[in-house]
């Protein structure tokens, strides 16, 4: 059996940094895991990536000696199971507003009698080096915050049997809440959720993570005790990248 070392930081409690993929292509995926992030999130739900793209993304992650994770489009049993049996080793759930909601995401990760996932790991059992069910559902549940529903019903959430973090999407959260997106890092309100957020699943005992745009806004996170920070995207640092070198050249000019 391999060991799942992002399900084993979460779980004693050490921070872990990773990056987000959303251009849908293996050698992108591929050249994000050579950074070293303990990481990489392939997001089927904003980015680009269909099925057939994230499975061949998986494999280059994991091939570069990061950890495969993905973003569902949607907290649904299918695409979750889909996705641990191509290989992800931890599943980010969008859009979770209750302590049903949370359960439903847990229960599809889980075998029967903890939840109702479909034997099947075509992929999974070479990436997890088993066929065996206990060691095929080491592999990460974890719920986004995001909505006002989801702020108000907090403490359950995080309190759910099974979950292995929480994940906030700040932009999403800052709508929900009123705040305009070009407020989001100076609204006192925004940092009020946060808080409460963090103060929750503090008390729950329960890894909380955020998403960020880049490093020192994923650094100044940890600071503040999130655990999971996702220090960029990939098509952010290319675009950023692009316009440094042009800029720069052409200064030359």
């Amino acid at each position: 059996m391999k060991d799942n070392p992002f399900l084993d930081a979460l779980r004693a409690g050490r921070s872990v940094v990773g990056l987000w993929s959303v251009i849908p292509d293996a050698f992108a995926a591929e050249l994000l895991a050579l950074a070293g992030p303990d990481y990489v999130c392939v997001d089927q739900q904003h980015g680009l990536a269909d099925f057939s793209s994230a499975h061949a993304m998986f494999q280059a992650i994991s091939a570069r000696g990061s950890v495969p994770i993905t973003r569902v489009n949607w907290n649904e049993p299918g695409p979750i199971m889909r996705a641990l049996d191509a290989g992800a080793l931890g599943v980010i759930v969008p859009m979770v507003e209750s302590r049903l909601d949370a359960e439903k995401a847990v229960k599809a990760c889980r075998y029967p009698p903890k939840g109702y996932r479909s034997y099947g790991p075509v992929r999974a059992r070479y990436e997890l080096r088993s066929t065996d069910p206990a060691a095929l559902e080491q592999v990460a549940c974890i719920v986004m915050i995001e909505t006002r529903a989801g702020l108000e019903n907090a403490e359950e959430i995080a309190s759910t049997p099974g979950l292995d973090a929480v994940y906030i999407g700040p932009m999403d959260l800052s709508l929900a809440i009123g705040v305009p997106l070009s407020d989001v890092r100076e609204s006192a309100e925004h940092a009020r959720a946060l808080d409460r957020l963090r103060s929750i699943c503090a008390r729950q005992g329960v890894p909380i993570g955020i998403h960020c745009y880049d490093g020192a806004s994923a650094l100044a996170y940890l600071d503040e005790g999130f655990q999971m920070v996702t220090a960029g995207a990939d098509s952010g640092m290319l675009s950023s990248a692009a316009s440094h070198h042009l800029a720069a050249a052409r200064a030359e000019t």
